[in-house]
Protein backbone atom coordinates (compact mmCIF):
# COMPACT_ATOMS: atom_id res chain seq x y z
CA UNK A 1 0.00 0.00 0.00
CA UNK A 2 1.56 3.40 -0.81
CA UNK A 3 2.35 5.36 2.05
CA UNK A 4 -0.37 8.24 0.98
CA UNK A 5 -3.20 5.70 1.31
CA UNK A 6 -2.11 4.27 4.05
CA UNK A 7 -2.20 7.83 5.66
CA UNK A 8 -5.57 8.32 4.59
CA UNK A 9 -6.74 4.63 5.55
CA UNK A 10 -5.60 5.49 9.07
CA UNK A 11 -6.61 8.99 9.39
CA UNK A 12 -10.52 8.45 9.65
CA UNK A 13 -9.82 5.83 13.27
CA UNK A 14 -7.09 8.58 14.37
CA UNK A 15 -9.90 11.58 13.59
CA UNK A 16 -12.88 9.24 14.98
CA UNK A 17 -11.63 7.50 18.06
CA UNK A 18 -7.91 8.80 19.29
CA UNK A 19 -8.69 12.85 18.91
CA UNK A 20 -11.79 12.83 20.98
CA UNK A 21 -9.59 10.88 23.80
CA UNK A 22 -6.66 13.39 23.17
CA UNK A 23 -9.34 16.41 23.70
CA UNK A 24 -10.37 14.04 26.64
CA UNK A 25 -6.91 13.87 28.31
CA UNK A 26 -5.43 16.67 28.24
CA UNK A 27 -7.14 18.77 30.55
CA UNK A 28 -6.93 16.18 32.71
CA UNK A 29 -3.15 15.13 32.47
CA UNK A 30 -2.64 19.05 32.55
CA UNK A 31 -4.38 19.98 35.94
CA UNK A 32 -2.55 16.80 37.86
CA UNK A 33 0.75 18.13 36.46
CA UNK A 34 0.02 21.17 37.84
CA UNK A 35 -1.02 19.51 40.99
CA UNK A 36 1.99 17.22 41.19
CA UNK A 37 4.36 20.32 40.39
CA UNK A 38 2.95 22.71 43.43
CA UNK A 39 3.38 19.26 45.55
CA UNK A 40 6.79 18.81 44.58
CA UNK A 41 7.78 22.33 44.37
CA UNK A 42 6.29 22.66 48.05
CA UNK A 43 8.02 19.60 49.70
CA UNK A 44 11.11 21.21 48.46
CA UNK A 45 10.68 24.60 49.94
CA UNK A 46 9.07 22.75 53.35
CA UNK A 47 12.29 21.57 53.68
CA UNK A 48 14.75 24.45 52.28
CA UNK A 49 12.81 26.32 54.52
CA UNK A 50 12.98 24.01 57.92
CA UNK A 51 9.00 24.33 57.52
CA UNK A 52 8.95 20.62 58.42
CA UNK A 53 9.93 21.26 61.83
CA UNK A 54 7.27 23.61 62.23
CA UNK A 55 4.85 21.58 60.95
CA UNK A 56 6.01 18.53 63.09
CA UNK A 57 4.87 20.30 66.26
CA UNK A 58 1.43 18.87 65.85
CA UNK A 59 2.22 16.20 63.01
CA UNK A 60 4.60 14.54 65.03
CA UNK A 61 1.99 12.53 67.31
CA UNK A 62 0.93 10.71 63.34
CA UNK A 63 3.75 10.62 62.16
CA UNK A 64 5.84 9.48 65.39
CA UNK A 65 3.89 6.49 66.31
CA UNK A 66 4.23 4.93 62.79
CA UNK A 67 7.91 5.65 62.95
CA UNK A 68 7.91 8.05 60.18
CA UNK A 69 10.59 11.06 59.49
CA UNK A 70 8.99 14.51 60.50
CA UNK A 71 8.84 15.20 56.25
CA UNK A 72 5.97 13.09 56.02
CA UNK A 73 3.90 15.76 58.19
CA UNK A 74 3.86 17.77 55.35
CA UNK A 75 2.91 15.64 53.07
CA UNK A 76 -0.11 14.80 55.56
CA UNK A 77 -1.06 18.68 55.91
CA UNK A 78 -1.03 19.49 51.46
CA UNK A 79 -3.06 16.01 51.45
CA UNK A 80 -5.64 17.82 53.17
CA UNK A 81 -6.02 20.88 50.57
CA UNK A 82 -4.90 18.79 47.32
CA UNK A 83 -4.70 14.85 47.10
CA UNK A 84 -2.35 14.62 44.05
CA UNK A 85 -0.34 17.86 45.64
CA UNK A 86 -0.06 15.87 49.04
CA UNK A 87 1.38 12.68 46.84
CA UNK A 88 3.37 14.98 44.65
CA UNK A 89 5.00 15.52 48.16
CA UNK A 90 5.41 11.40 49.10
CA UNK A 91 6.69 10.86 45.55
CA UNK A 92 9.63 13.32 46.13
CA UNK A 93 10.31 12.58 49.47
CA UNK A 94 10.58 8.52 48.32
CA UNK A 95 12.77 9.56 45.00
CA UNK A 96 14.95 11.93 47.14
CA UNK A 97 15.62 9.09 49.70
CA UNK A 98 13.85 10.32 52.56
CA UNK A 99 11.17 7.54 52.34
CA UNK A 100 12.12 3.95 51.86
CA UNK A 101 9.23 1.69 49.94
CA UNK A 102 7.79 0.24 53.32
CA UNK A 103 7.51 3.87 55.24
CA UNK A 104 5.82 4.71 51.28
CA UNK A 105 3.09 2.45 51.70
CA UNK A 106 2.62 3.67 55.38
CA UNK A 107 2.49 7.12 54.36
CA UNK A 108 -0.13 6.50 51.59
CA UNK A 109 -2.30 4.55 53.62
CA UNK A 110 -1.95 7.67 56.55
CA UNK A 111 -2.90 10.09 53.75
CA UNK A 112 -6.53 8.63 53.22
CA UNK A 113 -8.78 10.17 55.83
CA UNK A 114 -6.75 13.81 55.19
CA UNK A 115 -7.29 13.24 51.08
CA UNK A 116 -11.21 12.64 52.34
CA UNK A 117 -11.62 15.96 54.42
CA UNK A 118 -11.41 18.31 51.00
CA UNK A 119 -14.07 16.30 49.66
CA UNK A 120 -16.45 17.54 52.96
CA UNK A 121 -16.22 20.61 51.46
CA UNK A 122 -16.32 20.58 47.74
CA UNK A 123 -18.42 17.78 47.23
CA UNK A 124 -20.37 16.01 50.43
CA UNK A 125 -21.55 19.17 51.81
CA UNK A 126 -22.27 21.05 49.14
CA UNK A 127 -23.48 18.06 46.76
CA UNK A 128 -24.32 15.07 48.18
CA UNK A 129 -26.06 15.90 51.72
CA UNK A 130 -28.34 18.32 50.09
CA UNK A 131 -29.66 15.49 47.66
CA UNK A 132 -29.73 12.83 50.14
CA UNK A 133 -31.44 14.72 52.94
CA UNK A 134 -29.66 15.55 56.42
CA UNK A 135 -30.52 12.27 57.48
CA UNK A 136 -29.19 9.96 55.09
CA UNK A 137 -26.59 12.45 53.91
CA UNK A 138 -24.62 12.69 57.46
CA UNK A 139 -24.73 9.05 57.94
CA UNK A 140 -23.25 7.89 54.47
CA UNK A 141 -20.50 11.44 55.14
CA UNK A 142 -20.10 9.83 58.84
CA UNK A 143 -19.85 6.03 57.64
CA UNK A 144 -17.03 7.43 54.79
CA UNK A 145 -15.22 9.57 57.16
CA UNK A 146 -15.18 5.80 60.06
CA UNK A 147 -13.51 4.52 56.88
CA UNK A 148 -11.34 6.81 55.65
CA UNK A 149 -9.94 7.04 59.62
CA UNK A 150 -10.11 3.87 59.96
CA UNK A 151 -8.07 2.64 57.11
CA UNK A 152 -5.73 5.91 58.57
CA UNK A 153 -5.15 4.35 61.98
CA UNK A 154 -4.72 1.01 60.22
CA UNK A 155 -1.54 3.01 58.79
CA UNK A 156 -0.45 3.99 62.21
CA UNK A 157 -0.59 0.60 63.25
CA UNK A 158 1.48 -0.90 60.45
CA UNK A 159 4.22 1.78 60.89
CA UNK A 160 4.39 1.23 64.26
CA UNK A 161 4.74 -2.56 64.01
CA UNK A 162 6.74 -2.85 60.61
CA UNK A 163 9.08 0.17 60.77
CA UNK A 164 10.05 -0.68 64.55
CA UNK A 165 13.75 -0.13 65.39
CA UNK A 166 14.20 2.31 62.08
CA UNK A 167 15.71 5.03 62.19
CA UNK A 168 13.12 7.25 60.20
CA UNK A 169 14.33 10.90 60.43
CA UNK A 170 17.96 10.29 59.47
CA UNK A 171 17.25 8.56 56.24
CA UNK A 172 20.01 9.21 53.87
CA UNK A 173 21.10 12.50 55.60
CA UNK A 174 24.07 10.23 57.22
CA UNK A 175 22.95 11.91 61.05
CA UNK A 176 21.00 10.03 63.17
CA UNK A 177 18.43 11.41 65.18
CA UNK A 178 17.68 12.52 68.65
CA UNK A 179 14.56 11.61 70.15
CA UNK A 180 13.11 12.01 66.75
CA UNK A 181 14.41 15.00 65.40
CA UNK A 182 17.22 15.81 62.90
CA UNK A 183 20.23 16.08 64.64
CA UNK A 184 22.65 18.43 63.81
CA UNK A 185 26.31 17.92 62.79
CA UNK A 186 29.10 19.33 64.89
CA UNK A 187 32.40 20.60 63.39
CA UNK A 188 34.49 18.14 64.92
CA UNK A 189 31.81 15.15 63.31
CA UNK A 190 29.79 14.58 66.13
CA UNK A 191 25.95 15.00 66.13
CA UNK A 192 24.18 17.87 68.82
CA UNK A 193 20.72 17.09 69.72
CA UNK A 194 19.02 19.57 66.98
CA UNK A 195 17.09 21.29 70.36
CA UNK A 196 20.30 22.48 71.75
CA UNK A 197 21.26 24.20 68.01
CA UNK A 198 21.00 28.31 69.03
CA UNK A 199 18.11 30.06 66.29
CA UNK A 200 20.33 33.00 65.39
CA UNK A 201 22.99 29.98 63.99
CA UNK A 202 20.26 27.84 61.75
CA UNK A 203 19.03 31.47 60.46
CA UNK A 204 22.79 32.79 59.70
CA UNK A 205 23.04 28.85 57.79
CA UNK A 206 19.83 29.30 55.90
CA UNK A 207 19.75 30.21 52.73
CA UNK A 208 18.02 33.51 51.11
CA UNK A 209 14.42 33.26 50.49
CA UNK A 210 15.12 33.39 46.68
CA UNK A 211 17.73 30.78 46.74
CA UNK A 212 15.36 28.26 48.24
CA UNK A 213 12.54 29.01 46.08
CA UNK A 214 15.08 28.93 42.87
CA UNK A 215 16.10 25.80 44.28
CA UNK A 216 13.25 24.22 44.80
CA UNK A 217 11.60 25.15 41.26
CA UNK A 218 14.86 23.77 39.75
CA UNK A 219 14.53 20.34 41.75
CA UNK A 220 10.78 20.55 40.45
CA UNK A 221 11.55 20.45 36.77
CA UNK A 222 13.05 17.44 36.08
CA UNK A 223 10.39 14.99 38.14
CA UNK A 224 7.82 17.01 36.11
CA UNK A 225 10.06 15.52 32.90
CA UNK A 226 10.10 12.24 33.88
CA UNK A 227 6.61 11.32 35.34
CA UNK A 228 3.89 13.69 33.30
CA UNK A 229 4.72 11.53 29.80
CA UNK A 230 4.35 8.74 31.48
CA UNK A 231 0.79 10.26 32.97
CA UNK A 232 -0.57 11.26 29.84
CA UNK A 233 0.63 7.67 28.19
CA UNK A 234 -1.08 5.62 30.79
CA UNK A 235 -4.63 7.77 30.58
CA UNK A 236 -4.34 8.13 26.78
CA UNK A 237 -4.41 3.62 26.60
CA UNK A 238 -6.77 3.49 29.79
CA UNK A 239 -9.28 5.59 27.94
CA UNK A 240 -9.51 4.14 24.56
CA UNK A 241 -9.46 0.88 26.59
CA UNK A 242 -12.52 2.09 28.64
CA UNK A 243 -14.43 3.44 24.90
CA UNK A 244 -13.95 -0.07 23.32
CA UNK A 245 -14.50 -2.19 26.27
CA UNK A 246 -17.89 -2.87 28.71
CA UNK A 247 -16.60 -1.87 31.67
CA UNK A 248 -20.28 -1.69 32.99
CA UNK A 249 -20.80 -5.97 32.83
CA UNK A 250 -18.27 -5.45 36.52
CA UNK A 251 -21.51 -4.40 38.25
CA UNK A 252 -22.92 -7.73 37.70
CA UNK A 253 -20.88 -8.59 40.87
CA UNK A 254 -23.53 -6.66 43.19
CA UNK A 255 -26.25 -8.89 42.52
CA UNK A 256 -25.08 -12.20 44.80
CA UNK A 257 -24.29 -9.48 47.07
CA UNK A 258 -27.34 -7.70 46.98
CA UNK A 259 -29.04 -10.46 48.01
CA UNK A 260 -27.04 -11.86 50.40
CA UNK A 261 -27.11 -8.36 52.68
CA UNK A 262 -30.95 -9.11 52.39
CA UNK A 263 -31.24 -5.35 50.67
CA UNK A 264 -33.97 -4.72 48.68
CA UNK A 265 -34.37 -5.53 45.11
CA UNK A 266 -33.92 -1.94 44.19
CA UNK A 267 -30.51 -1.80 45.67
CA UNK A 268 -28.67 -3.37 41.93
CA UNK A 269 -29.63 -0.80 39.89
CA UNK A 270 -28.74 2.59 42.36
CA UNK A 271 -25.16 0.16 42.77
CA UNK A 272 -25.05 0.21 39.25
CA UNK A 273 -25.33 3.82 38.17
CA UNK A 274 -23.45 4.06 42.01
CA UNK A 275 -20.89 2.59 40.59
CA UNK A 276 -19.98 4.77 37.62
CA UNK A 277 -21.72 8.02 39.29
CA UNK A 278 -21.89 9.09 42.80
CA UNK A 279 -24.21 12.39 42.26
CA UNK A 280 -26.04 10.22 39.64
CA UNK A 281 -26.72 7.29 42.34
CA UNK A 282 -27.84 9.58 45.40
CA UNK A 283 -29.84 10.94 43.33
CA UNK A 284 -31.63 7.26 42.28
CA UNK A 285 -31.86 6.50 45.60
CA UNK A 286 -33.07 9.43 47.63
CA UNK A 287 -36.60 9.29 46.24
CA UNK A 288 -37.13 5.80 47.29
CA UNK A 289 -35.58 6.57 50.96
CA UNK A 290 -38.60 6.39 53.46
CA UNK A 291 -40.51 3.66 51.08
CA UNK A 292 -38.18 1.20 49.70
CA UNK A 293 -34.93 2.25 51.35
CA UNK A 294 -34.91 2.53 55.31
CA UNK A 295 -31.53 5.41 56.12
CA UNK A 296 -29.54 2.50 57.33
CA UNK A 297 -30.15 0.26 53.76
CA UNK A 298 -29.93 3.28 51.70
CA UNK A 299 -26.07 3.68 52.81
CA UNK A 300 -25.17 0.36 52.77
CA UNK A 301 -26.68 0.12 49.21
CA UNK A 302 -24.27 3.22 48.65
CA UNK A 303 -21.38 2.22 50.10
CA UNK A 304 -21.82 -1.45 48.13
CA UNK A 305 -21.95 0.61 44.92
CA UNK A 306 -18.36 1.88 46.52
CA UNK A 307 -16.86 -1.43 46.65
CA UNK A 308 -18.41 -2.61 42.80
CA UNK A 309 -16.95 1.04 41.32
CA UNK A 310 -13.29 0.42 42.72
CA UNK A 311 -13.33 -2.04 39.55
CA UNK A 312 -14.00 0.79 37.41
CA UNK A 313 -12.41 3.43 39.15
CA UNK A 314 -8.85 1.58 39.94
CA UNK A 315 -9.13 1.03 35.69
CA UNK A 316 -10.02 4.67 34.61
CA UNK A 317 -8.40 6.53 37.66
CA UNK A 318 -6.12 4.73 39.62
CA UNK A 319 -4.15 3.12 37.49
CA UNK A 320 -2.89 5.76 35.27
CA UNK A 321 -2.56 8.50 38.31
CA UNK A 322 -0.86 5.77 40.56
CA UNK A 323 1.47 4.75 37.90
CA UNK A 324 1.99 7.98 36.54
CA UNK A 325 3.54 8.89 40.05
CA UNK A 326 5.35 5.82 41.16
CA UNK A 327 5.62 4.11 37.97
CA UNK A 328 3.90 0.69 37.13
CA UNK A 329 5.75 -1.37 39.87
CA UNK A 330 5.22 0.62 43.08
CA UNK A 331 2.50 2.23 41.55
CA UNK A 332 0.58 -1.18 41.54
CA UNK A 333 1.76 -2.18 45.05
CA UNK A 334 0.07 1.24 46.07
CA UNK A 335 -3.20 0.59 44.80
CA UNK A 336 -3.14 -3.12 46.02
CA UNK A 337 -2.85 -1.84 49.78
CA UNK A 338 -5.35 0.82 49.22
CA UNK A 339 -8.10 -1.39 47.24
CA UNK A 340 -7.84 -4.25 50.07
CA UNK A 341 -8.01 -1.76 52.80
CA UNK A 342 -11.07 0.10 51.36
CA UNK A 343 -13.02 -3.21 50.71
CA UNK A 344 -11.87 -4.26 54.30
CA UNK A 345 -13.33 -1.20 55.77
CA UNK A 346 -16.11 -0.80 53.78
CA UNK A 347 -17.56 -4.47 54.35
CA UNK A 348 -16.91 -3.96 58.44
CA UNK A 349 -19.27 -0.72 57.46
CA UNK A 350 -22.15 -2.98 55.95
CA UNK A 351 -21.61 -5.59 59.26
CA UNK A 352 -22.82 -2.70 61.20
CA UNK A 353 -25.25 -0.81 59.20
CA UNK A 354 -26.66 -4.14 58.65
CA UNK A 355 -26.74 -5.55 61.79
CA UNK A 356 -29.59 -6.28 64.02
CA UNK A 357 -30.64 -3.07 66.35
Amino acid sequence: MEPGALVGAVWPVLAEVVWPVLVEVAPRVVRIAAFIAVGVFLANVAVGFGLVEKIATFSKYLTRPANLPDEVGTAIVTTAASTTAGYGMLADFRESGRLNDAETLVAVTMNTFFGFVQHIFTFYAPVLIPILGLEVGLLYVGARALIALGITIAGVAAGAVLLAGTDADAGDQGAPSVDGRAAATTPDGGVADASTTPADAVQDDADPPRAVLETAAEKTWPKLKRIVPRLAVVYVLVTLLVRTQDLESATGAAEPLTALLGLPGASLPVVAVFAFDTTAGAATIAPMIGSTFTPRTAVATMLLGGIISFAVSTFKRSIPFQYGIWGPAFGSKVIAVNTALKIVFIAAALVVLLAPI
